[in-house]
């Protein structure tokens, strides 16, 4: 099977380990690594003259020279044997989705879905699956229409070494009534693991994922990087969801693009708690007449976290709605980064959208850069943007206090109120109760 036959790869990230890692693939997938590799080689890795990352310096952040692709071996297919904080992790949603898929050290070692819904024709299965079984669908949508390499620097470096993945194929007018849910563990120091996510939902059709990353502290930095590709046709139901919550010593880069064509409604939220530095690229597509985008994000720092989220929605067809909410709080020394921009491109007439962020500094130290923005071509549009950095309340906090609740508890309960505006607009069943779970267990010390 073309997944077992990447294990051992211990080359450097260079051109060496595309080939290694794309020895038995297919030509055109082997090609297209190949070209991904060139587009890295030749793009500029970016530097803080560029707006877009203007506040994260790559040269003090980010060591991929010392990095290298892992060398585990795979892991089995038995709980039992798994890591218990991925074990744990599991339990709390377990019974309550339509299927799974269990990372460990970037390989997927366990999947699962509903027999009716496959029965249906519902695919979930690892990428080194999909390429052995339904070659047409990835060579159609894998790295293509989505997250090219051209997309820039790290998502030219996936698209060359990306070591696994998930494919979640949704047929016309199927409907997964639960989520999907995946949880990865990440256990290896100085490594760089890539991984995709290929979603996609035909016309009418629902689907809900759901992506939780866990990992210990790392010795050394080690990069995880994700690209996202959600495709959405038309009248189709997609929510996205990533829970990141890795250790001390990652760095986090995902880059999602997601594709909503006419009367589609694609929903992401993006939740933030772990990572000493955690990089965010969204751009939301309304490509059809009617489309809808709820883009939804969460972020909890403390000591010197890292948070950059750099978000865009893209309005390229008339009557198109979008809502942006980032809602964080932050304390110790943790830092965050906000740069949204709406473009309303010619023709989109009819348009509605909106982009706010909102922070809370529970640190003197703490710090906040919000920079919302909006690029309009269209002269019947309703668009506006708007952020904010204050403290904690003051007043909330003795309330709360005096009515017995001592300091740290109130602190809690005010922060927990804060972010409760984003968590009460989830409709994915679970998912909310998920979120504040593991928003909870980092307000007691415990993520």
């Amino acid at each position: 099977m073309i997944g077992e036959l990447v294990e051992g790869v211990t080359e450097a990230l260079n051109r060496d380990a595309v080939e290694q890692v794309a020895e038995v693939e297919p030509q055109w997938l082997h090609q297209r690594r190949m070209d991904a590799w060139d587009v890295y080689e030749r793009t500029p890795m970016p530097t803080t003259r560029l707006e877009q990352w203007r506040y994260t310096d790559l040269k003090k952040k980010l060591h991929l020279d010392a990095m290298r692709l892992s060398d585990a071996e795979a892991a089995p297919d038995d709980m039992e044997m798994w890591p218990v904080p991925l074990r744990e992790a599991m339990a709390l949603d377990r019974e309550n989705a339509c299927g799974h898929i269990v990372f460990i050290d970037g390989r997927v070692v366990h999947t699962d879905i509903d027999e009716a819904l496959a029965s249906k024709g519902a695919l979930l299965m690892s990428l080194h699956q999909a390429i052995e079984q339904h070659p047409d669908l990835l060579e159609e949508h894998l790295a293509t229409k989505a997250v090219p390499p051209e997309d820039g620097k790290f998502a030219a470096l996936n698209a060359a070494l990306w070591t696994d993945g998930v494919l979640l194929h949704v047929p016309r007018g199927v409907r997964l009534d639960r989520p999907v849910r995946v949880t990865r563990w990440f256990s290896e120091s100085g490594v760089a693991t890539f991984s995709r996510v290929l979603i996609v939902a035909e016309p009418a059709s629902q689907v809900s994922y759901v992506d939780e990353m866990l990992s210990d502290t790392f010795d050394e930095q080690s990069l995880v990087s994700v690209a996202v590709e959600v495709l959405a046709g038309d009248g189709a139901q997609v929510q996205y969801v990533a829970v990141q919550r890795l250790g001390e010593g990652a760095f986090y880069q995902s880059v999602q693009r997601t594709l909503a064509q006419r009367d589609a409604k694609l929903d992401t939220l993006n939740v933030a708690l772990g990572a000493s530095v955690s990089r965010v690229d969204l751009n939301a597509r309304l490509l059809g007449p009617g489309a809808d985008s709820d883009m939804l994000g969460l972020y909890f720092g403390d000591g010197e976290q890292h948070f950059d989220f750099n978000t865009s929605q893209d309005h390229e067809a008339e009557s198109a709605t979008s809502d942006l909410l980032y809602k964080g709080a932050l304390d110790g020394s943790s830092r965050s980064v906000f740069r949204g921009i709406i473009r309303v491109h010619k023709g989109a007439q009819k348009t509605d959208a909106y982009q706010t962020n909102r922070n809370l500094l529970l640190s003197p130290h703490a710090r906040a850069d919000s920079l919302p923005n909006l690029e309009i071509e269209a002269d019947d549009v309703k668009c506006s943007h708007g952020a904010s950095v204050g403290e904690l309340d003051s007043e909330a906090k003795f309330y709360l206090m005096s009515r017995g609740l001592n300091r740290t508890q109130a602190e809690r309960l005010v922060v927990l109120g804060f972010l409760g505006e984003v968590l009460s607009r989830l409709p994915m069943s679970g998912v909310g109760d998920k979120v504040r779970h593991v928003i909870e267990r980092k307000l007691r010390g415990l993520v």
